[in-house]
């Protein structure tokens, strides 16, 4: 579907049910290995799914525009839905599909029936750590301090935008037609939402903006070893979002620092950090069954 000048690729799983629209983390695509296990076993369990690559991520144009890479997806998503569903649904992600997620909800709340969310990112290294993965590598590129040349065809030396290249062919030519002084406008704008601040919660995100989510919310606390997925953040948000339910996570405390530990030294692939996810689907059903549709 064409959203905001640029192609945005999704899915719909399932023939009858409540609606979840399903969001993974980091840039990854709807079409990760570790991602579809969660969306297989919700339709398992009488739901329907809706899969999207947002963009910049999997086979969806990359875009670059609004106050954050988040707002970005949430105006993007608030198109999607009101063109392909009529009412409101439960918006469900982790990690930046959390932030999405909710963001979504704040601004455009006629969407969301529901929320559920894990392993939301937050404090100052998670904060710190999104901008110096996500935006710096890309500012310094552009600015010629990579070693790859300068100006936007430097991206096309950049692994991350040659992922999106090779998923989708056409991203080469839109970041080429980018003038690169707004690029890097919109990145010096999108690093500033990462920048911790008091007041923020989330990312870019005032905290009384959160008093606009007023549907039934579950939140998957962090664990005091995950430094990307704290669990003082969880806890901050499920403050800022009045009557939400916060339960422990169904994997161990420890999950995210042992994973991280095995991709670090090789003993498994990076996927093993989301491999817990597809635990998720018995509890977020067993939420859902309890705050059932009026319909």
């Amino acid at each position: 579907m064409e959203i905001n000048g640029g192609s945005v690729v999704y899915e719909l799983l399932g023939e009858a049910g409540e609606l979840i629209v399903l969001t993974p983390g980091g840039r990854f695509s709807k079409d990760s290995d570790w991602f579809r296990p969660l969306a297989d076993g919700l339709v398992a369990g009488g739901k329907r799914v809706l899969l999207w690559d947002r963009p910049n991520c999997g086979r969806s144009d990359v875009q670059f525009f609004g106050p954050s890479e988040s707002h970005m997806r949430a105006d993007t998503l608030y198109e999607l839905l009101t063109r392909l569903v009529a009412g409101p649904c439960v918006l469900a992600g982790g990690s930046s599909g959390a932030r999405d997620s909710m963001l979504t909800a704040i601004l455009y709340p006629e969407v969301a029936s529901k929320l559920v969310l894990w392993n939301i990112v937050g404090g100052i290294y998670g904060s710190f750590f999104l901008g110096s993965y996500y935006v710096i590598p890309s500012i310094v590129a552009v600015r010629g301090l990579g070693g790859g040349g300068i100006g936007m065809a430097a991206l096309l030396n950049a692994p991350e935008w040659q992922e999106r290249i090779a998923a989708n062919p056409n991203n080469r030519q839109r970041l080429l037609d980018m003038d690169s002084a707004e690029f890097l406008k919109v990145m010096k704008r999108w690093l500033n939402a990462y920048v911790p601040k008091t007041g923020q919660a989330m990312p870019g995100v005032d905290d009384e903006m959160f008093e606009r989510i007023t549907v039934p919310t579950l939140i998957f606390r962090g664990s005091d070893s995950d430094w990307d997925h704290p669990r003082r953040t969880s806890l901050d948000v499920s403050c800022l979002i009045k009557g939400s339910l916060v339960v422990d996570p169904p994997w161990p405390d420890d999950y995210w620092l042992r994973a991280a530990e095995k991709f670090s030294t090789g003993e498994a692939g990076r996927f093993t950090l989301f491999d817990n996810w597809v635990l998720l689907v018995d509890p977020i059903l067993e939420f859902l069954s309890g705050h059932q549709s009026s319909e």
